[in-house]
């Protein structure tokens, strides 16, 4: 008997033990992951990329957006150039991998269906003597350097959101791209939570940001940064506000405090490794979008 009550109570609390567990898990905030597509679309090119866009890939995810697979998705172009630099880029965002294989699945099942409509287009054209209509696959050659395309998946490890923008709203978003010590990762994440996060999670509440995120590539593929903090806004003025917002919450410190927090991400960062990136949406829809 005695063993059977122990049994029974080793039971009863690897019981209350798992549970406790899968409360924990569904505690837990979604980390989304984006699938971004890096593009050097060729001079002159841009309007016909933009119309590759709506004929290939707007309707898949547009689709996959209403079946609530997509969260967001947008184009975004870079507002500073550089020889060889990326010009365009796409993204969507979903919840897990299932999502991003359903989107991949997804444009595949297009592309293959645009190839079999250029087919039978081709042949009617010759059947008449004419000449054919360009294909998808040779007019994507022609706008883009298919070479140079670079595919980034990544994970927001931390984010935050205001209410879905009003239609039409085309945000600006800045990127920086930091590069954390090995070993370091959770150092960093925990004091970029303890001085950062506040303060964006306060520019959220007033409206100045639209939303913002720490985020590290989920499939690693690069040496150049760890992580990267991406920070939305309606317009470019945005950024001033952001600007201020940390001056401020810094201005307000002791010179000690200030000296803390600048030794704490020094201790964790490779400074001469950080870049910054701007873009400017062309295309911008988001689950809720008023």
């Amino acid at each position: 008997m005695r063993k059977l009550i122990i049994s029974f109570l080793t039971m009863l609390l690897l019981c209350c033990a798992a549970a406790k567990n899968l409360q924990a898990q569904q505690a837990q905030p979604v980390q989304p992951l984006t699938f971004y597509y890096d593009y050097r679309v060729n001079p002159g090119k841009e309007e016909e990329f933009m119309n590759l866009v709506n004929t290939v890939g707007a309707p898949v995810r547009d689709k996959l957006m209403v079946d609530g697979v997509i969260m967001a998705w947008g184009i975004e172009t870079p507002i500073l150039r550089y020889p060889g630099g990326t010009t365009h880029l796409i993204w969507f965002s979903v919840e897990n991998y299932a999502g991003v294989e359903k989107v991949l699945n997804g444009m595949e099942a297009q592309l293959a269906k645009l190839a079999a409509e250029d087919a039978r287009a081709a042949d009617a054209a010759r059947a008449r003597k004419q000449q054919p209509a360009m294909s998808t696959a040779e007019r994507t050659r022609e706008v883009f350097d298919v070479t140079k395309t670079r595919d980034w998946l990544t994970r927001d490890l931390v984010s935050g959101y205001g209410q879905p923008p009003a239609a039409g709203t085309l945000p600006v978003t800045r990127y920086n791209f930091v590069k954390v010590k090995p070993g370091k990762g959770s150092a960093y994440r925990s004091t970029w939570e303890k001085y950062n996060k506040p303060v964006f999670d306060k520019l959220v509440a007033d409206g100045a940001v639209l939303a913002y995120g720490l985020a590290a590539e989920d499939v690693k593929t690069d040496g150049d940064f760890t992580h990267f903090i991406w920070i939305a806004t309606a317009n470019m003025a945005g950024g001033d506000k952001v600007a201020a917002a940390f001056t401020a919450d810094r201005a307000r410190r002791t010179e000690e405090e200030r000296n803390a927090i600048a030794d704490a991400f020094n201790s964790v960062l490779e400074p001469d490794m950080s870049r910054s990136i701007i873009t400017r949406s062309r295309i911008f829809k988001v689950q809720g979008m008023k």
